[in-house]
């Protein structure tokens, strides 16, 4: 067992609800801040915004970051005994219930990198949880099917994109199946142009994550159920966040694709059972695409609980691509 190191202050999360509040946690008077960063890594180095890409998929080639987002969910904090303590996040247009958006693309969707005056829009989650002496930080990828908001469950995954509440109300983010969302977009252009099965060409090649094999129709107040949930976890038994980060490895998530070519379905990966794209996608993840073994019953499911190759722990001094110095 490795030996867990102190940290003054950390997040985590996990299941499908948040009971915590903020103004509870306030009117205890035990609440304190807590931030976490985020960062989205390629070839070694921070990226985001329109940063060039080095060294990507079985071709090692370059290509322009075209879009990165993701939802995560479920924050809570870790101390050395393995306890779990929910961060109750700061409700705005970035964070709902306990849901929040990460965006590494810049507010003008230009193709220069991020700096100091063209940040990303948003990489930090902000929140409050009690005081108290935490060595690691849980959190899951995905929307849930529900959150608690004032007391009462609210609809996460499958509620009315027009309708819903900022940052579920991201169309760029929404499923065409029964109203889900994608978890995970991401979007990257290479130098020359993805060649499809049938020879046509397109410019970009894609990685969208979301739960599939959904029956039920949220419009008519059905209940909605996927046998393909394709949510993870990620528990870091080491974290601090004020000299560290949680990093997005995007050279590992593409490590084995092709990604100027496509061998049929949709171009890359999004999430159906017969891409051929998707089976090194799902297990740079951690995810199973379809199940482990016959009758097994484990497709959506993560592959090991609390692991995913793609995210890591790095530190927060780290230099954005093309920042000033």
């Amino acid at each position: 067992m490795r030996k867990l190191r102190y940290i003054g202050f950390a997040a985590a999360a996990a299941g499908y609800f948040c009971v915590v509040s903020v103004s509870a946690l306030a009117a205890s008077g035990e609440a304190k801040p807590v931030s976490i960063s985020f960062a989205l890594v390629n070839d070694g180095k921070e990226v985001g915004c329109g940063a060039p890409l080095a060294n990507l998929g079985t071709g090692h080639l370059s290509a322009k970051l075209h879009e990165a987002r993701l939802y995560v969910y479920g924050f809570k904090l870790i101390d050395a005994k393995g306890k779990r303590t929910p961060v109750a996040l700061d409700q705005s247009e970035w964070q709902y219930g306990d849901v929040a958006l990460l965006d590494f693309k810049d507010a003008r969707g230009g193709n220069s990198p991020c700096t100091q005056g063209n940040p990303a829009k948003n990489t930090t989650i902000v929140g409050k949880a009690p005081a108290g002496s935490y060595v690691g930080l849980e959190f899951s990828v995905g929307a849930p099917v529900e959150t608690i908001v004032d007391g009462k469950p609210v609809s996460i995954n499958h509620s009315n994109v027009e309708t819903a509440a900022p940052p579920l109300d991201v169309v760029g983010m929404a499923w065409n199946w029964q109203a889900g969302r994608r978890f995970v977009t991401f979007e990257v252009d290479p130098a020359t142009p993805v060649i499809k099965a049938d020879g046509s060409k397109t410019r970009s090649w894609m990685v969208h994550i979301g739960s599939t094999a959904c029956k039920g129709n949220p419009a008519t107040g059905e209940i909605v159920a996927c046998a393909h949930e394709n949510r993870f976890t990620v528990a870091l038994d080491r974290f601090d966040p004020k000299t560290q980060r949680v990093e997005f490895d995007l050279s590992k998530l593409l490590e084995n694709s092709d990604i100027v070519a496509d061998k049929g379905g949709a171009v890359g990966c999004m999430s159906a059972l017969d891409d051929p794209e998707c089976p090194a996608v799902f297990s740079a993840l951690g995810l199973n695409l379809g199940d482990s073994a016959a009758g097994a019953g484990d497709a959506g499911k993560q592959t090991k609980p609390g692991v995913s190759p793609i995210f890591k722990v790095g530190a927060t001094a780290a230099k954005v691509v093309g920042a000033k110095q």
